[in-house]
């Protein structure tokens, strides 16, 4: 099944794929100077206008703004970044930016991570200028710099250097959601975005006494600190911490799959693949993600060094902040990296009720699943300004692909039918909301 009308942009979404995945703006290492330079030639082309912003030399944002056919409206944020995290090309089948179209699929770093999502905004904005529409309200058009490091010289410097871009903007759509799975034979979710955790990275640096690897040493750097981090290992089975946006997703797969008896974690399993991600939105979680320490095999080292990822439910930044410190130790000094807020947006909104139908659209099987996202997203900056931000990249897709294990993976791709979906499902959400 496909999803395009000829000459209605559904190649051009492949085609600004391809190209934006052939500009390498790994972060760190590579600017988004070209990339946004590529989109805004595209606004251009239908009559958008960009302010562009450059803290740094080539750490390019640009904001533009399509005006809707009713001013009284409040207006729509569509946002999206347009940094990728780094590829190793051995991991890679394919050139990780070389935007190869293979077997259906354009391949390449950002493909999902976002900028297959970039692409299908350009193309649904293309669609509604081709065919006359104007959409229904004013829309506000943010790529940003910087997220895949926190968004400080991305959507954090645009939010505070100029606040005005978005003060008449009442919700946001940005990532992560808007894919598919299958629940029944007439039934299938797409997940929408309705809160996301917050972050917390850290740096655990535990001392100790330099030595010749054959003595017995009781101060120890690496032991330290291997110590502290079994220690949070066993943090691993946390609570099951109760929140809006799993409660409303746990209450429609309830209704969908004609289960009101079923337990939570059997409802849960009928995600598949996805179903890891909604489980780590139950919880708060912590993982070891770096670790560095001595410099020769038969030298004890004087320090050595690891960083952490935790992860927080709304409402417990402080809480298990303080019981991650505790857990490592006075022994391990904690040095915050990075802190950025849980985000909670109205689960009961006309916005999702307007989703909904532009999905029932193209996919008559559709239902939205509100959901917890695990990720931290540009929505921690824009919603400090009082926005409601969602997640919301519309891709049907094929059962039997691993879509979470794509995002920050190798050989990450997206399929070509996913993208002319969204651009179908987004210029008619865009047209009626």
């Amino acid at each position: 099944m496909t999803f395009e009308e000829p000459g209605s942009g559904g190649e051009d979404v492949v085609a600004l794929t391809q190209q934006l995945v052939r500009i390498n703006t790994s972060n760190p290492g590579g600017p988004e100077k070209p990339a946004a330079e590529l989109v805004a030639d595209v606004l251009a082309g239908i009559g958008i206008g960009c302010e562009w912003f450059e803290p740094e030399p080539g750490r390019v944002s640009i904001v533009g703004r399509l005006t809707g056919r009713d001013p009284s409206l409040p207006a729509l944020l569509l946002h999206a970044h347009l940094d990728v995290v780094p590829a190793v090309d051995s991991d890679w089948t394919r050139d990780p930016f070389g935007g190869d179209l293979h077997d259906g699929y354009v391949w390449g770093r950002g493909t999902v991570d976002m900028k297959g999502p970039v692409a299908i905004t350009l193309a649904a904005l293309q669609r509604l200028w081709r065919q006359g529409q104007q959409p229904r309200r004013d829309v506000v058009l943010a790529f940003f710099a910087d997220e895949e490091a926190g968004g400080a010289l991305g959507a954090g410097y645009v939010t505070q250097s100029s606040p005005q871009l978005f003060a008449d903007c009442a919700e946001a759509i940005g990532e992560v959601g808007g894919f598919s799975r299958t629940l029944t034979s007439r039934s299938r979710g797409y997940f929408v975005s309705t809160a996301e955790k917050g972050v917390w990275w850290a740096r655990l640096r535990a001392s100790g006494t330099a030595g010749h690897g054959s003595m017995i040493n009781s101060r120890n750097a690496i032991s330290t600190l291997a110590q502290a981090l079994v220690r949070l290992a066993d943090q691993s089975e946390p609570a099951v911490i109760k929140t809006a946006a799993t409660d409303a997703l746990i209450e429609r797969l309830r209704e969908v799959l004609a289960e009101p008896d079923v337990d939570d974690d059997e409802l849960l399993a009928s995600l598949g693949h996805f179903d890891r991600m909604i489980r780590a939105g139950r919880h708060n979680t912590v993982n070891p993600t770096q670790i560095s320490g001595g410099y020769k095999t038969n030298v004890v080292p004087a320090e050595a060094s690891a960083t952490i990822d935790a992860r927080f439910l709304p409402g417990h930044a402080g809480s298990f902040q303080r019981q991650l410190t505790d857990v490592v130790g006075p022994a391990v000094a904690v040095e915050t990296l990075y802190h950025g807020p849980a985000v909670e947006a109205v689960v009961d909104t006309p916005l999702l009720g307007a989703i909904a139908e532009a999905l029932c659209s193209s996919d008559p099987m559709a239902t939205v699943l509100p959901y917890m996202s695990t990720a931290f997203t540009d929505a921690k900056w824009l919603h400090r300004l009082g926005i409601q931000c969602y997640g919301f990249t519309p891709m049907r897709l094929p059962d039997d692909l691993d879509f979470t294990a794509l995002f920050h993976g190798a050989d990450e791709r997206v399929p070509v039918n996913s993208l002319r979906f969204g651009v179908d499902v987004l210029s008619r959400l865009l047209a009626r909301y």
